[in-house]
Protein backbone atom coordinates (compact mmCIF):
# COMPACT_ATOMS: atom_id res chain seq x y z
CA UNK A 1 0.00 0.00 0.00
CA UNK A 2 1.01 3.61 -1.14
CA UNK A 3 2.60 5.79 1.58
CA UNK A 4 0.42 9.19 2.77
CA UNK A 5 2.08 12.52 1.96
CA UNK A 6 2.32 12.40 5.91
CA UNK A 7 3.43 8.84 6.42
CA UNK A 8 6.28 9.86 3.64
CA UNK A 9 7.11 13.39 5.53
CA UNK A 10 6.97 11.44 9.36
CA UNK A 11 9.38 8.79 7.50
CA UNK A 12 11.74 11.24 6.54
CA UNK A 13 11.96 13.23 9.94
CA UNK A 14 12.63 9.58 11.90
CA UNK A 15 15.73 9.23 9.34
CA UNK A 16 16.88 12.72 10.19
CA UNK A 17 16.32 13.55 6.54
CA UNK A 18 14.14 16.30 7.65
CA UNK A 19 13.62 18.05 10.60
CA UNK A 20 10.21 18.43 12.39
CA UNK A 21 7.79 21.43 11.63
CA UNK A 22 4.34 21.51 12.49
CA UNK A 23 3.78 24.08 9.80
CA UNK A 24 5.26 22.28 7.07
CA UNK A 25 3.23 18.70 8.39
CA UNK A 26 -0.09 20.76 8.83
CA UNK A 27 0.47 21.45 5.00
CA UNK A 28 0.33 18.37 3.71
CA UNK A 29 -3.40 17.80 3.60
CA UNK A 30 -3.51 20.42 1.21
CA UNK A 31 -2.36 18.37 -1.24
CA UNK A 32 -4.19 15.60 -1.10
CA UNK A 33 -7.36 16.84 -3.03
CA UNK A 34 -5.36 17.46 -5.88
CA UNK A 35 -3.30 13.84 -5.22
CA UNK A 36 -7.42 12.72 -5.58
CA UNK A 37 -8.31 14.62 -8.54
CA UNK A 38 -5.27 13.16 -9.91
CA UNK A 39 -5.90 9.25 -9.23
CA UNK A 40 -9.27 9.24 -11.12
CA UNK A 41 -9.27 8.94 -14.62
CA UNK A 42 -8.22 11.65 -17.05
CA UNK A 43 -12.02 13.11 -18.68
CA UNK A 44 -12.25 12.13 -22.50
CA UNK A 45 -13.29 14.95 -25.06
CA UNK A 46 -14.04 15.72 -28.26
CA UNK A 47 -16.33 13.17 -30.47
CA UNK A 48 -20.24 13.87 -29.93
CA UNK A 49 -20.13 14.39 -26.42
CA UNK A 50 -17.60 17.15 -26.46
CA UNK A 51 -20.31 18.83 -29.43
CA UNK A 52 -22.89 18.51 -26.98
CA UNK A 53 -20.97 20.19 -24.13
CA UNK A 54 -20.76 17.04 -22.20
CA UNK A 55 -17.56 16.39 -21.58
CA UNK A 56 -16.36 19.45 -20.06
CA UNK A 57 -13.81 18.44 -18.11
CA UNK A 58 -13.41 18.62 -13.42
CA UNK A 59 -12.67 21.56 -12.22
CA UNK A 60 -8.84 21.13 -10.97
CA UNK A 61 -8.09 21.90 -7.60
CA UNK A 62 -4.96 24.17 -7.36
CA UNK A 63 -2.99 24.91 -4.86
CA UNK A 64 -0.10 28.15 -4.11
CA UNK A 65 1.93 28.19 -2.03
CA UNK A 66 3.75 30.89 -0.31
CA UNK A 67 5.94 32.34 2.32
CA UNK A 68 9.97 32.96 3.33
CA UNK A 69 13.10 31.82 1.49
CA UNK A 70 13.87 28.56 3.23
CA UNK A 71 10.46 27.22 4.82
CA UNK A 72 10.54 24.52 3.12
CA UNK A 73 8.21 25.07 0.31
CA UNK A 74 9.75 23.18 -2.77
CA UNK A 75 10.57 20.34 -0.80
CA UNK A 76 6.66 19.72 0.29
CA UNK A 77 5.84 20.69 -3.61
CA UNK A 78 8.79 17.82 -4.23
CA UNK A 79 7.42 15.48 -2.10
CA UNK A 80 3.88 15.85 -3.28
CA UNK A 81 4.94 15.42 -7.27
CA UNK A 82 6.53 12.12 -5.89
CA UNK A 83 3.42 10.84 -4.38
CA UNK A 84 1.58 11.81 -8.46
CA UNK A 85 3.45 8.47 -9.29
CA UNK A 86 3.03 8.09 -12.87
CA UNK A 87 0.14 10.89 -13.85
CA UNK A 88 1.98 13.22 -16.76
CA UNK A 89 3.21 16.13 -15.11
CA UNK A 90 5.71 19.22 -15.08
CA UNK A 91 8.18 20.12 -12.21
CA UNK A 92 9.38 23.78 -13.46
CA UNK A 93 10.71 27.04 -12.28
CA UNK A 94 8.71 29.24 -13.33
CA UNK A 95 10.42 31.82 -14.88
CA UNK A 96 12.01 29.01 -17.09
CA UNK A 97 8.32 27.75 -18.40
CA UNK A 98 7.63 31.33 -19.16
CA UNK A 99 10.33 31.63 -21.65
CA UNK A 100 9.45 28.04 -23.21
CA UNK A 101 5.50 29.73 -23.25
CA UNK A 102 7.38 32.74 -24.91
CA UNK A 103 9.07 30.54 -27.55
CA UNK A 104 6.02 28.79 -28.19
CA UNK A 105 4.35 31.59 -28.60
CA UNK A 106 7.08 33.11 -31.50
CA UNK A 107 6.67 29.86 -33.06
CA UNK A 108 3.07 30.04 -33.22
CA UNK A 109 3.18 33.98 -34.46
CA UNK A 110 5.79 33.05 -37.15
CA UNK A 111 2.96 30.40 -38.73
CA UNK A 112 0.30 32.73 -38.65
CA UNK A 113 -1.38 32.10 -36.02
CA UNK A 114 -4.18 34.87 -34.84
CA UNK A 115 -4.17 34.31 -31.48
CA UNK A 116 -1.09 32.05 -30.90
CA UNK A 117 -1.61 31.78 -26.83
CA UNK A 118 -4.17 28.93 -27.71
CA UNK A 119 -2.11 26.67 -29.49
CA UNK A 120 0.68 26.92 -27.01
CA UNK A 121 -1.79 26.43 -24.12
CA UNK A 122 -3.21 23.58 -25.54
CA UNK A 123 0.13 21.53 -26.34
CA UNK A 124 0.92 21.48 -22.59
CA UNK A 125 -2.97 20.43 -21.73
CA UNK A 126 -2.49 17.85 -23.95
CA UNK A 127 0.75 16.59 -22.19
CA UNK A 128 0.43 17.33 -18.76
CA UNK A 129 -2.60 16.65 -15.88
CA UNK A 130 0.05 18.77 -13.26
CA UNK A 131 2.11 21.81 -13.69
CA UNK A 132 4.39 22.10 -10.63
CA UNK A 133 5.77 25.30 -10.68
CA UNK A 134 8.68 26.89 -8.24
CA UNK A 135 9.21 30.18 -7.06
CA UNK A 136 6.60 31.97 -8.97
CA UNK A 137 7.33 35.60 -9.24
CA UNK A 138 5.94 38.12 -12.27
CA UNK A 139 8.81 40.98 -12.97
CA UNK A 140 8.39 41.33 -16.91
CA UNK A 141 5.20 43.26 -18.34
CA UNK A 142 4.63 40.94 -21.28
CA UNK A 143 4.51 38.03 -18.35
CA UNK A 144 2.23 39.79 -16.34
CA UNK A 145 -0.22 40.63 -19.66
CA UNK A 146 -0.14 36.89 -20.95
CA UNK A 147 -0.26 34.50 -17.43
CA UNK A 148 -3.83 35.04 -16.59
CA UNK A 149 -5.14 33.86 -20.00
CA UNK A 150 -2.42 31.09 -20.06
CA UNK A 151 -3.58 29.73 -16.27
CA UNK A 152 -7.43 29.73 -17.25
CA UNK A 153 -7.21 27.85 -20.19
CA UNK A 154 -5.16 25.16 -18.65
CA UNK A 155 -7.15 25.17 -15.94
CA UNK A 156 -10.48 24.51 -18.69
CA UNK A 157 -8.30 21.99 -20.05
CA UNK A 158 -8.05 20.28 -16.10
CA UNK A 159 -4.77 20.69 -15.82
CA UNK A 160 -4.23 20.93 -11.96
CA UNK A 161 -1.31 24.03 -11.02
CA UNK A 162 0.39 23.83 -7.92
CA UNK A 163 2.88 26.98 -7.42
CA UNK A 164 5.29 28.14 -4.91
CA UNK A 165 5.93 31.57 -4.11
CA UNK A 166 8.08 33.68 -1.85
CA UNK A 167 4.94 36.57 -2.05
CA UNK A 168 1.24 36.80 -1.20
CA UNK A 169 -0.74 37.04 -4.10
CA UNK A 170 -1.84 40.28 -3.51
CA UNK A 171 1.92 41.56 -3.70
CA UNK A 172 2.59 39.69 -7.52
CA UNK A 173 3.89 42.24 -9.72
CA UNK A 174 4.04 44.71 -7.17
CA UNK A 175 4.36 48.63 -8.67
CA UNK A 176 4.80 46.73 -12.03
CA UNK A 177 3.61 48.40 -15.36
CA UNK A 178 0.21 48.73 -15.96
CA UNK A 179 -0.27 46.51 -13.00
CA UNK A 180 -4.26 47.24 -12.56
CA UNK A 181 -4.23 44.99 -16.21
CA UNK A 182 -2.79 42.16 -13.54
CA UNK A 183 -5.05 42.50 -10.74
CA UNK A 184 -7.78 40.16 -12.42
CA UNK A 185 -5.52 37.62 -12.64
CA UNK A 186 -4.78 38.25 -8.67
CA UNK A 187 -8.40 37.76 -7.92
CA UNK A 188 -8.48 34.34 -10.16
CA UNK A 189 -5.40 33.33 -8.15
CA UNK A 190 -7.70 33.78 -5.09
CA UNK A 191 -10.50 32.50 -6.51
CA UNK A 192 -9.34 29.61 -8.09
CA UNK A 193 -6.09 28.20 -6.25
CA UNK A 194 -6.34 27.18 -2.51
CA UNK A 195 -3.72 30.35 -0.78
CA UNK A 196 -1.66 29.39 2.14
CA UNK A 197 1.27 30.84 4.09
CA UNK A 198 3.83 28.41 4.83
CA UNK A 199 4.63 30.02 7.92
CA UNK A 200 7.39 27.13 9.12
CA UNK A 201 9.63 27.69 12.13
CA UNK A 202 12.47 28.46 10.22
CA UNK A 203 14.44 29.56 7.61
CA UNK A 204 15.64 26.13 6.79
CA UNK A 205 18.42 27.22 3.61
CA UNK A 206 19.83 29.96 5.84
CA UNK A 207 20.21 27.41 8.33
CA UNK A 208 22.17 25.34 6.51
CA UNK A 209 24.28 28.28 5.90
CA UNK A 210 24.57 30.13 8.50
CA UNK A 211 27.99 30.45 10.28
CA UNK A 212 29.44 28.24 7.47
CA UNK A 213 32.25 29.12 5.70
CA UNK A 214 30.90 29.70 1.96
CA UNK A 215 34.27 31.25 0.18
CA UNK A 216 36.37 28.39 -0.53
CA UNK A 217 40.64 29.31 -1.19
CA UNK A 218 42.65 27.81 -3.05
CA UNK A 219 39.84 26.57 -5.65
CA UNK A 220 41.23 23.06 -5.67
CA UNK A 221 40.49 19.42 -4.70
CA UNK A 222 39.06 20.08 -1.24
CA UNK A 223 37.16 23.36 -2.29
CA UNK A 224 35.64 21.49 -5.03
CA UNK A 225 34.23 18.40 -2.63
CA UNK A 226 32.86 21.59 0.08
CA UNK A 227 31.18 22.69 -3.11
CA UNK A 228 29.61 19.56 -4.00
CA UNK A 229 28.25 19.21 -0.01
CA UNK A 230 26.69 22.51 -0.42
CA UNK A 231 25.50 21.52 -3.42
CA UNK A 232 23.68 18.56 -2.27
CA UNK A 233 22.53 19.67 0.94
CA UNK A 234 20.84 22.47 -1.01
CA UNK A 235 19.06 20.94 -3.33
CA UNK A 236 18.19 16.96 -1.97
CA UNK A 237 21.00 15.18 -3.98
CA UNK A 238 19.30 16.11 -6.81
CA UNK A 239 21.96 16.36 -9.86
CA UNK A 240 19.92 19.85 -11.57
CA UNK A 241 18.66 21.01 -14.91
CA UNK A 242 20.07 23.89 -17.14
CA UNK A 243 18.07 27.29 -15.94
CA UNK A 244 17.59 28.50 -19.39
CA UNK A 245 16.59 32.54 -19.50
CA UNK A 246 15.78 34.57 -22.11
CA UNK A 247 16.48 38.34 -21.86
CA UNK A 248 16.39 40.20 -25.31
CA UNK A 249 16.21 36.85 -27.23
CA UNK A 250 18.96 35.81 -25.91
CA UNK A 251 19.37 32.94 -23.57
CA UNK A 252 21.45 33.31 -20.37
CA UNK A 253 21.91 29.83 -19.39
CA UNK A 254 22.89 28.32 -15.68
CA UNK A 255 24.43 24.85 -16.17
CA UNK A 256 22.57 23.72 -13.32
CA UNK A 257 19.55 24.45 -11.06
CA UNK A 258 17.32 23.32 -8.95
CA UNK A 259 15.02 24.88 -5.63
CA UNK A 260 15.99 28.12 -6.34
CA UNK A 261 20.01 27.02 -6.23
CA UNK A 262 21.93 27.68 -8.98
CA UNK A 263 25.69 26.47 -9.77
CA UNK A 264 27.92 27.50 -12.39
CA UNK A 265 32.25 28.04 -13.23
CA UNK A 266 33.24 31.77 -13.18
CA UNK A 267 33.85 31.08 -17.22
CA UNK A 268 29.92 30.47 -17.79
CA UNK A 269 28.81 33.23 -16.63
CA UNK A 270 31.64 35.79 -16.99
CA UNK A 271 33.58 34.34 -19.76
CA UNK A 272 30.42 35.01 -22.06
CA UNK A 273 29.10 38.71 -23.45
CA UNK A 274 26.73 39.20 -20.97
CA UNK A 275 25.68 42.33 -19.49
CA UNK A 276 23.54 43.77 -16.47
CA UNK A 277 20.03 42.69 -17.66
CA UNK A 278 21.65 38.96 -18.12
CA UNK A 279 23.02 39.36 -14.36
CA UNK A 280 19.72 41.11 -13.11
CA UNK A 281 17.89 37.98 -14.34
CA UNK A 282 19.81 35.53 -13.07
CA UNK A 283 19.63 37.55 -9.88
CA UNK A 284 15.98 37.55 -10.18
CA UNK A 285 15.58 33.73 -10.74
CA UNK A 286 17.81 32.13 -8.13
CA UNK A 287 18.24 32.72 -4.22
CA UNK A 288 21.60 30.88 -3.54
CA UNK A 289 24.33 30.98 -6.97
CA UNK A 290 27.81 28.71 -6.30
CA UNK A 291 30.38 30.12 -8.06
CA UNK A 292 32.89 27.76 -8.95
CA UNK A 293 36.79 29.08 -10.25
CA UNK A 294 36.82 32.55 -9.81
CA UNK A 295 40.70 33.27 -11.34
CA UNK A 296 43.17 35.84 -10.42
CA UNK A 297 41.79 39.05 -11.65
CA UNK A 298 44.22 41.58 -13.95
CA UNK A 299 44.25 43.58 -17.58
CA UNK A 300 44.50 40.02 -19.20
CA UNK A 301 41.17 39.15 -17.85
CA UNK A 302 39.70 42.54 -17.56
CA UNK A 303 36.78 42.13 -19.66
CA UNK A 304 35.69 38.73 -17.68
CA UNK A 305 36.62 41.12 -14.45
CA UNK A 306 34.78 43.80 -15.41
CA UNK A 307 31.15 41.68 -15.65
CA UNK A 308 32.13 39.69 -12.30
CA UNK A 309 31.83 43.01 -11.01
CA UNK A 310 28.84 43.80 -12.80
CA UNK A 311 27.71 39.83 -11.45
CA UNK A 312 28.48 40.72 -7.91
CA UNK A 313 26.64 43.97 -7.63
CA UNK A 314 23.37 42.37 -9.57
CA UNK A 315 23.48 39.59 -6.40
CA UNK A 316 24.34 41.72 -3.92
CA UNK A 317 21.27 44.22 -4.40
CA UNK A 318 19.08 41.26 -4.76
CA UNK A 319 20.73 39.72 -1.43
CA UNK A 320 21.39 36.74 -3.44
CA UNK A 321 23.53 34.08 -1.33
CA UNK A 322 26.80 33.16 -3.14
CA UNK A 323 28.98 30.23 -2.11
CA UNK A 324 32.10 30.43 -4.31
CA UNK A 325 35.50 29.22 -5.06
CA UNK A 326 38.42 31.16 -5.78
CA UNK A 327 42.34 31.61 -6.20
CA UNK A 328 42.39 33.98 -3.60
CA UNK A 329 40.61 36.04 -0.81
CA UNK A 330 38.74 38.84 -2.30
CA UNK A 331 41.22 41.42 -1.31
CA UNK A 332 43.89 39.81 -3.09
CA UNK A 333 41.87 38.73 -6.25
CA UNK A 334 42.37 42.07 -8.10
CA UNK A 335 45.77 43.62 -6.92
CA UNK A 336 47.21 45.49 -9.81
CA UNK A 337 46.51 46.73 -13.14
CA UNK A 338 43.38 48.68 -14.47
CA UNK A 339 40.22 48.54 -12.62
CA UNK A 340 42.17 47.03 -9.51
CA UNK A 341 40.97 50.72 -7.40
CA UNK A 342 37.58 49.76 -8.38
CA UNK A 343 37.58 46.38 -7.39
CA UNK A 344 37.93 46.99 -3.69
CA UNK A 345 34.33 47.60 -3.40
CA UNK A 346 33.69 44.19 -5.16
CA UNK A 347 36.17 42.61 -2.60
CA UNK A 348 34.26 44.37 0.38
CA UNK A 349 30.82 43.29 -0.68
CA UNK A 350 32.32 39.99 -1.27
CA UNK A 351 33.59 39.98 2.28
CA UNK A 352 30.01 40.96 3.48
CA UNK A 353 28.59 38.25 1.60
CA UNK A 354 30.05 36.30 3.59
CA UNK A 355 28.31 37.65 6.82
CA UNK A 356 26.17 34.44 8.84
CA UNK A 357 23.12 36.57 8.58
CA UNK A 358 23.68 37.32 4.88
CA UNK A 359 20.39 37.20 2.56
CA UNK A 360 18.27 36.50 5.93
CA UNK A 361 16.36 40.02 5.09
Amino acid sequence: MTATLLQSYDARVETGTLRPDAAQRAALPLFEPILAYLNRPAPKSGGLRGLLGRSKPEPPPCLYLWGGVGRGKSMLMDLFVVHAGDVPKRRVHFHAFMQEIHSGLHAARARGVEDALVPVADKVAAEVRLLAFDEMQITDITDAMLVGRLFERLMAAGVAIVTTSNRVPDDLYKDGLNRALFVPFIEMIKARMVVHELQAETDYRQHRLAGAQVFFTPANAAARAEIARFWDELTGHDPGQPLRLQVKGRAVVVPAAHNGVGRASFWDLCGQPLGPGDYLAIAQALRVLILEDIPYLSASNYNEAKRFVTLIDALYEAQVRLIASAAAQPEQLYTEGAGAFEFERTASRLREMQGADWGAQ
